[in-house]
């Protein structure tokens, strides 16, 4: 019996809100995380617009200075640790075993109790409002010493290292089974250099997951000490010690929320230019080589410290240039010479390209040592860093969730809705992020609740606030989009794009196991696609084979010619 004939057993899922919770269907879990992702995205970004709404004018007073430091806290931290990546390995939760024939993911039971570790941290995390004191509010990074107990007495960083540490495991057990599912639980004909490119962006960020994430585990362990007893922290070699463990966290994690996105849109646009990866095997050589190297980076963060060597961080954060290049030279490369069709996933798709070169080219400025020191601490490394995971990964995001959303639910997303969804996202993106470098060039620190008039920030202010409001109203046109096409119910088909790759050679949404029969004949990273070209040439054989026989009929047989015209 073949993978994909396996029988429904004693776990088969069942309905109902019990059966969602109980379920260790891959499908249904990875639906289950990007639907508390996406719920806690929308809570951040509310967090985002109330302090937006704080800096929008001078001297404001909306909330006080620490609530301010509690909410930029929590939204650095629910849109890292409980938003992006948890999207990211969701996605992959969910695809990867689609994508490589396998009827189920590997461990079931340990991706689902994953989730469950994933949930009951950010309720962790969130209680911390409800404390003495209110949330954590030393930032996503939580330095030492501020976050000892000593600076930070409060419940609320209590909280806030049990919720991360939670969510944490969980992801880690996520991400280890969808590693297992790629390397170990492939169908028959799918090999390494068979997988797509999207699964191999899953393999590439889980390996970091599973060698960045335990150095998070030691760092929120030290400061556990350092709660318990701060005077730990008053040596310096502790104090740079945290820094080490969690950059060394820090900046892989950026790549986990970055690579699964990058596999999104490379599909995407495979798919909706009517062509193969341009590069394929350039692509997966580079996504490795990028993880590799995003292991040797983290330095670069502790610039300012005098702590380290800042040439070596500086050269190694400049080699990153290098698979990244291929990457984008490879999408560019497929949509030069395609048929584009621009529906919304490919709008998106094309938004992630411009928008995430904004934040790798202003990370080679940061990567800098001389300009570092300029701009450490400042609005600029927030503009950075908001154009790189929310300009660039939450656009790859978009894209994905439009592409897949019919083969997840069976129905397709709105495409007049879509447009407006882009069009404003892009242009509130861009008005809120494009002047924060402009305010951290000219000096304003990040992390302040308020400022005077006088230091010539308000207008680039302005426009930023504003352009929340832009992006709270392309993610409010979002929503009334899934929900509108869900009751909608316009049937969407087993594949509605024309999709290259095995998940849509199944109905929409899959069976239990995935797929009812055998799988179609794998050959290559793009199976349906080349599937589709062969049935092609085979019929163009088959017109070409019949003109020969016309033309041998007029001249040897006047029947020939009619029995074969009539047939």
């Amino acid at each position: 019996m073949s993978l994909v004939e396996t029988r429904p057993g004693p776990t088969a899922a069942h309905g109902g809100l019990t059966g969602w919770l109980s379920s260790t269907d891959h499908k249904r879990i990875g639906l289950l995380t990007v639907g508390t992702a996406l719920v806690i995205f929308f809570l951040m970004g509310l967090l985002a617009l109330t302090m937006r709404s704080q800096l929008a004018q001078p001297d404001q007073s909306i909330v006080s200075s620490s609530l301010y430091d509690q909410l930029f806290t929590i939204h650095g931290s629910g849109m890292i640790y409980l938003a992006i990546t948890p999207f990211a390995l969701g996605f992959g939760v969910y695809l990867v075993p689609l994508q490589v024939g396998a009827p189920t993911i590997a461990a079931p039971r340990l991706t689902a109790f994953g989730y469950w570790l994933y949930v009951v941290g950010a309720v962790v995390m969130f209680s911390g409002f409800g404390a003495a004191g209110g949330a954590a509010s030393d930032g996503w990074s939580a330095y030492v010493p501020l976050s000892s107990s000593e600076f930070s007495p409060g419940v609320g960083m209590d909280v806030w290292i049990v919720g991360v540490y939670m969510s944490t495991v969980g992801m880690m057990a996520q991400g280890g089974t969808v590693l297992w599912t790629a390397l170990a639980k492939r169908g028959q004909g799918m090999t390494l250099r068979r997988m797509p490119v999207f699964t191999w962006s899953m393999v590439a960020a889980c390996l970091m997951v599973l060698t960045a994430f335990p150095d998070l585990l030691l760092a929120l362990s030290e400061l556990v000490v350092g709660r318990i007893d701060p005077a730990v922290f008053h040596s310096n070699t502790w104090v740079i010690g945290y820094q080490h463990l969690f950059w060394f966290y820090g900046h892989p994690v950026v790549y986990v929320m970055f690579f699964p996105f990058v596999g999104a849109v490379a599909e995407v646009v495979a798919t909706f230019s009517r062509r193969r990866l341009f590069g394929y095997e350039g692509v997966v050589l580079s996504l490795l080589l990028f993880a590799a190297l995003s292991m040797s980076v983290w330095g670069h963060h502790m610039f300012t410290t005098g702590q380290i060597v800042n040439d070596y961080y500086s050269l190694t954060s400049f080699l990153l240039i290098v698979p990244a290049g291929l990457e984008y030279f490879a999408i560019i490369g497929t949509l030069i010479g395609g048929r584009l069709v621009f529906k919304t996933p490919l709008l998106f798709a094309l938004a992630f390209l411009v928008q995430f070169l904004i934040g790798g080219l202003t990370g080679i400025m940061v990567g800098t040592p001389v300009i570092d020191y300029q701009v450490h601490d400042s609005y600029f490394l927030i503009a950075h860093f908001h154009y790189t995971l929310f300009g660039g990964s939450v656009a790859g995001l978009f894209a994905g969730f439009y592409y897949w959303f019919p083969k997840a639910t069976g129905v397709t997303l709105g495409e007049r809705l879509g447009f407006w969804h882009w069009l404003l996202y892009v242009v509130g993106t861009n008005a809120t992020f494009l002047p924060m470098f402009w305010l951290g060039y000219e000096g304003m620190p990040r992390r302040v609740s308020t400022y005077r008039a006088a230091d010539g920030f308000t207008t680039a202010n302005l426009i930023s606030s504003i352009g929340a409001g832009i992006l709270a109203i392309a993610m409010w046109l979002f929503l009334m989009n899934v929900i509108f096409s869900l009751r909608a119910k316009k049937r969407a088909g087993s594949d509605p794009w024309q999709g290259q790759t095995l998940e849509w050679a199944t109905t929409s949404p899959p069976p239990r196991y995935n797929f009812a029969g055998p799988l179609p004949p794998v050959t290559g990273y793009a199976p349906l696609f080349d599937a589709r070209h062969q049935a092609v040439r085979e019929s163009d054989g088959a017109v070409h084979n019949d003109g020969a026989v016309l033309k041998s009929g007029a001249v040897h047989s006047t029947d020939s010619v009619g029995s074969e015209a009539e047939s």
